[in-house]
């Protein structure tokens, strides 16, 4: 095994929630205030994932008073305490940057109630060779 991937494994956490692009979910991160630490909630929509193995890192955007806010968190990192799916929503898009340029009720996506579609944040890279594209 090639050694840098046999490190990473040993610095990726055991296990990360399942969601991905467009659900709402609930950040728990560890914040750092003088010489104390608490938990800091951010809830938002997933609108990106970047990297893979520990270096991957998912971006959550919320409103806060009408503006924007957006935040990458490192998926791998021992600063977030949890990951908490609160909605799952659906998307046709890999990237949710259009939502930057709404406001309101326009940034809110249609739920998903049944399965999920898609691989998501803990899955591989989605459809093999052989597989067929999942219906509709």
């Amino acid at each position: 095994m090639n050694i840098l991937r046999q490190i990473e494994l040993e610095h990726m956490k055991p296990a990360i929630p399942d969601f991905g692009i467009g659900d709402s979910v609930d950040v728990h991160y560890l914040i750092k205030e003088g010489d104390k630490e608490r938990v800091q909630l951010f809830s938002g929509t997933v609108i990106s994932f970047q990297g893979s193995g520990t270096r991957r890192s998912a971006t959550i955007r919320r409103l806060v008073a009408g503006e924007g806010v957006e935040r990458t968190f490192p998926l791998h990192s021992p600063r977030v305490a949890d990951i908490a799916v609160k909605e799952r929503g659906i998307v046709r898009r890999a990237k949710l940057y259009y939502l930057r340029e709404r406001e309101g009720k326009a940034t809110r996506l249609d739920p998903n109630l049944g399965k999920h579609q898609y691989p998501r944040a803990g899955k591989g890279s989605g459809l093999s060779k052989g597989d067929a594209a999942p219906a509709q």
